[in-house]
């Protein structure tokens, strides 16, 4: 077992990530191998073709997530005797990954970027063998990480200011809740309700209590009292489990003015809120905050923009996507070499076909394109030389460079990234109306999109 930079200086130990793959690219590294291929110098792209129904711009996460699961893409033993006794490969092809150390080159558009439909935003470089191996745990990753992090990022915009606590742990896979509450975090949010995710990420933990525990004792008095006795008067009482306004009364009874927060988790929220705001205010408690949870998407965020609400609680519709849980990413080979000599030229490929699923070929660079004003306006991709209008806005930074790691980053860091990029989109990209990419992809020097 090796071990790898999960946050900000946290190192938890993770297993091998090897078999996070599907079985065709064993397959295939097998015949390639036979026939002499698999050494061919390869480059693979990772875009996606469209942006779900709707979406303005797509948030790129998971990046750093990726490199750990790069870094230990190893076939230990146990691992290869499941292939051997599955009979999944044969013998050199398993002397072969037994061996494996991804030795090539990764570029990508930085954690925390925008992206749009064709967007380069990872690319992979090394013989085909090492790359091919990569693809499903690369889209694992990506594909769901960057659709919860636009959802995030759309959250925080419909927000205004406000913040947002991350607390779908329940309502998702216990391992793609951590991940989500990283997502989260890139995408805008504040704290999470999930240990897992402050323990590997060191992101800010929050929570106080549950309905149960309001039942759990003989009064709704008696409970609050248990609650500020063990937590002091700064803490959140939840207030709708009975009656709101009595609730209300107890608990700045008990807590005295000085209570944090209450929290509403249902009924007709903006109502509610007013009510509650003025009748806190009533009783001197102008500084208690208000926190609503209860199936909130960034529609109903937006519908309480003129409500006197503090902070909102998101589960079900964060760690969903809210209605989009994948990006639709592909990972695609989009040149290679001529032959397995290490200085044969890259030729581009590109995979032709009806429906829809045509691609690109060649090795891409990225670029975005600012108006007058400095605001973007245009995604251009292309190959070959970079224009010189456009060399200093290049998207791609280098990854990995000969196997090695290049980037460790704080969540804090990609978080105000992204806080950057959607800053620099035009003022429509955060319209919860439905609409097109609020850039368009443009392609240069005889790059022709699909």
């Amino acid at each position: 077992m090796t071990t790898a930079d999960l946050g900000r200086g946290r190192r938890v130990g993770v297993p091998s990530t090897a078999l996070f793959t599907d079985q065709y690219e064993l397959t295939m590294l097998q015949a390639a191998l036979k026939s002499g291929t698999a050494g061919r110098r390869s480059v693979f792209e990772v875009f996606t073709r469209r942006l779900p129904e709707g979406r303005r711009y797509g948030v790129v996460a998971g990046t750093g997530r990726v490199l750990d699961a790069v870094e230990n893409f190893r076939f230990d033993p146990d691992v290869l005797a499941f292939l051997r006794e599955k009979d999944i490969v044969d013998g050199a092809t398993l002397d072969w990954l037994a061996g494996y150390r991804f030795s090539g080159d990764i570029w990508g558009y930085p954690e925390g970027e925008v992206y749009f439909p064709g967007s380069p935003i990872l690319r992979v470089e090394g013989s085909f063998a090492e790359c091919v191996l990569l693809e499903t745990v690369i889209l694992s990753i990506l594909n769901h990480d960057s659709a919860i992090a636009a959802a995030a990022s759309r959250m925080s915009s419909a927000a205004g200011g406000r913040p947002l606590i991350e607390m779908g742990a329940r309502r998702t896979h216990e391992l793609s809740a951590v991940a989500a509450s990283r997502a989260a975090y890139v995408g805008g949010f504040a704290s999470t309700s999930d240990l897992a995710a402050g323990f590997r990420y060191d992101i800010p933990t929050v929570g106080t209590s549950a309905h149960a525990f309001t039942l759990l004792h003989d009064s709704e008095r008696d409970a609050f009292r248990a609650q500020v006795d063990s937590l002091g008067g700064g803490t959140t009482l939840l207030v709708d489990t009975y009656d709101v306004a009595e609730a209300v009364r107890t608990a700045v009874d008990i807590a005295g003015p000085e209570l944090g927060a209450v929290r509403i988790d249902s009924g007709d929220l903006l109502l509610v809120a007013h009510r509650v705001r003025q009748q806190l205010d009533e009783l001197g408690a102008t500084d208690t905050k208000i926190i609503v949870t209860s199936d909130l998407d960034e529609y109903a965020i937006a519908s309480l923009a003129a409500a006197p609400v503090d902070a909102y609680g998101v589960g079900t519709q964060l760690v969903t996507g809210s209605g989009h849980p994948t990006a639709s990413m592909v990972y695609k080979l989009v040149a290679r070499a001529e032959s397995a000599d290490p200085g044969a030229p890259l030729v581009p490929v590109a995979k032709k076909s009806s429906g829809g699923k045509t691609s690109v070929g060649g090795r891409k660079w990225a670029a975005r394109r600012l108006d007058g004003h400095g605001v973007a306006e245009a995604e251009v991709i292309g190959t070959g030389e970079v224009p010189d209008e456009l060399a200093g806005r290049q998207l791609l930074v280098p990854l990995v460079e000969g196997g090695e790691v290049l980037v460790r980053e704080t969540l804090d860091v990609i978080r105000d990234r992204h806080a950057a990029a959607r800053a620099g989109l035009p003022l429509s990209a955060t319209q919860l109306s439905r609409g097109e990419p609020v850039l368009p992809t443009e392609y240069a020097h005889g790059t022709s999109g699909s």
